[in-house]
């Protein structure tokens, strides 16, 4: 008979290995259930790469070979809102490759734009996918004021087996995201300098970040493996700009004891606690 001490290390594991294996607590609030579903061609158009570009049934497929990567954007600007897809990714080896949804108005302010990412950062055969929340705001980002606000996670499910609701919820006051509904960052405006503020469009793209992507570009994209496809359906554009059940700014505390499941279980990186950071540069750490 193993000691007591041991029983309980051994029943505190099984604890958290099951806490783990259920998922997420219910957020108890589900935003995505108020906006209506539309097809690709209701709300977006081709930005590039049109000959890597699939629509079927309103849904969307976007690849990345050798000759060409693939992205989209949505018709018209956002000053808010809440702006989602259900995304499945390449399974395999996928190091060095983006499939991303994102707001930007990088088209309409080159040299200063704000930017709301999601981005799946491709991975090698033994890792799970690294999903990457970023904002930059003004310009950081461009030339030599790299300053992006980068949270990563890792998911309680393979993002590959299926199709997952991704959203951002973006408002004067906040920026939420949400994977199949539970919120798993918020970014509130603290000062006008660190929030973007300017409208908006909304994009999807796949590409090749090898310099980057993967292990900060240790793996890099290998076309042996190619096509790369990323795979996107039931597209939201709505006004729902609140996350909350109240309909205002904040979560309510079902929501953040969800969200605090997810940041304590599968985070993986926050800029405000990454030494190596000039954290004068990010005020609101």
């Amino acid at each position: 008979m193993a000691p007591p001490f041991l029983s309980l290390i051994l029943l505190f594991l099984i604890k958290i290995a099951s806490s783990s294996a259920q998922g997420p607590p219910s957020p108890g609030y589900y935003p995505s259930s108020r906006i209506r579903s539309m097809g690709f061609d209701q709300g977006y158009r081709n930005l590039w790469g049109p000959q890597h570009q699939n629509e079927d049934q309103g849904g969307l497929s976007i690849w990345l070979d050798r000759s060409s990567g693939s992205g989209f954007k949505s018709v018209r600007q956002y000053s808010s809102g809440y702006f989602g897809a259900a995304i499945k990714v390449q399974s395999g080896y996928t190091a060095g490759v983006i499939t991303s949804f994102y707001l930007s108005n990088g088209e309409e302010h080159p040299s200063d734009h704000d930017e709301i990412d999601i981005e799946f950062l491709g991975t090698t055969l033994d890792k799970p996918y690294v999903l990457q929340t970023n904002v930059w705001t003004k310009g950081s980002g461009d030339g030599n004021k790299l300053i992006g606000r980068e949270h990563r996670f890792h998911l309680w499910f393979n993002p590959t087996h299926d199709f997952h609701n991704y959203a951002i919820v973006y408002n004067p006051s906040e920026i939420i995201f949400l994977v199949d509904d539970v919120p798993i960052r918020r970014y509130p405006r603290k000062t006008d300098a660190t929030f973007p503020l300017r409208p908006m469009w909304v994009y999807g793209s796949i590409w090749d970040a090898s310099s980057w992507a993967t292990e900060d570009g240790k793996y890099k994209a290998d076309y042996n493996y190619q096509p790369f496809i990323g795979r996107y359906k039931d597209f939201k554009l709505g006004p729902g700009s609140a996350a909350s059940p109240s309909g205002t700014t904040g979560l309510s505390r079902q929501q953040y004891a969800a969200m605090d499941w997810v940041q304590s279980n599968y985070k993986v990186y926050d800029y405000c606690t990454d030494s190596k950071r000039d954290h004068s540069q990010t005020p609101e750490c």
